[in-house]
């Protein structure tokens, strides 16, 4: 019998030869067990039986965790995420059941791409975001920080001059220990406006996208553009990610996000959302395999291309949809 406790166990042993049989053991499960998606596929006049492979997994549309508590069996949740609501919009909720799992899942991934966080000082500027109390990044952050047992790592929300000084100081402390410098766009912006800086190759700039109706929405290649010429830094790295999601895909600086074993990114038709298949461009859906509790299968409003190697490009997203906090529009 599949239970919440045996796919949590089986989620970091996914790889690509057992991850059609992983989503489709978690389908079988969240169909019959997630009343919101069960009631969705029974509208599609969905056949569980004739489910033979992830891509034809019917994908739950975003806009559903607006409107209902997304959640497959009955628990009381630890946590609830908020998106950021922009421009008073309403918000979807992610309840999560176990916070611990779905940090050690972000520590994961991150791990997976740049190594162990005590490699590290980590250094915030997530203004817009902290305030608010319930966002799923800046917990993300908060138990980053604390994991890095760095007495540098922290939250600098506005505060540019403090920040600039701690990079001076961590610099001139000639340690062996990586800057991760990760904020919101519009923030990162604010910064570059502000001060005559030279980050050089001694920090990593990371940015989260999320202008927030501070500035207007840009295509990630020109804020790469000015943040590499006003920071002075070869590259400019981005999380994508979304309150929905346990998950982030990170870019390492060349533009293409990479997910985990357990995330895969399928695109579908733009005017078909039941279309999924071998396309090079469309709108993104996302299996999340740690969305264990919740729903891995997500019908989102983002517009993408795939490369061969599976990696992900964002191109922005649908008309009239909301301007959410990790993604930019184009």
């Amino acid at each position: 019998m599949q239970s919440f406790k045996s796919f949590r166990e089986g989620l970091f042993h996914i790889n690509y030869q057992n991850f059609n049989d992983y989503a489709l053991n978690l389908f079988s499960f969240q169909a019959k067990n997630n009343p919101v998606y069960a009631q969705y596929l029974t509208t599609l006049d969905i056949d569980l039986a004739e489910v033979k492979h992830f891509s034809q997994i019917p994908c739950l549309p975003i806009s559903f965790f607006k409107r209902h508590r997304i959640t497959t069996e009955s628990w009381k949740e630890q946590r609830i995420y908020e998106s950021s609501g922009t421009m008073g919009l309403n918000t979807s909720r992610h309840y999560v059941r176990d916070e611990n799992f779905y940090f050690k899942n972000c520590e994961k991934i991150f791990n997976r791409f740049y190594g162990p966080l005590l490699d590290y000082h980590t250094l915030f500027l997530l203004p817009g975001y902290i305030e608010r109390g319930n966002s799923s990044l800046v917990s993300m952050a908060q138990y980053f920080i604390d994991r890095t047992e760095s007495k540098h790592s922290g939250f600098y929300l506005s505060n540019h001059s403090a920040l600039l000084k701690i990079i001076e100081k961590i610099k001139n402390e000639k340690g062996t220990r990586k800057i991760l410098l990760c904020g919101v766009s519009f923030a990162l912006m604010d910064l570059a406006e502000s001060y005559d800086i030279d980050l050089g190759n001694d920090v990593i700039v990371m940015e989260t996208g999320g202008m927030k109706g501070r500035r207007r929405e840009i295509v990630r290649e020109e804020l790469h553009s000015f943040l590499c010429r006003k920071l002075n830094v070869s590259k400019i790295h981005s999380e994508y990610g979304m309150t929905e999601l346990s998950s982030q895909a990170y870019s390492t600086g060349d533009g293409k996000f990479r997910t985990p074993p357990w995330m895969r990114v399928l695109l579908r038709d733009t005017n078909d959302p039941f279309d999924v298949g071998d396309k090079k461009s469309g709108a993104i859906n996302v299996i999340d395999l740690a969305n264990i509790s919740s729903c891995s299968f997500i019908e989102t409003q983002d517009l993408g291309r795939l490369n061969s190697s599976g990696e992900l490009e964002i191109l922005g997203r649908f008309d009239n949809s909301d301007v959410r906090g990790c993604n930019l529009m184009v």
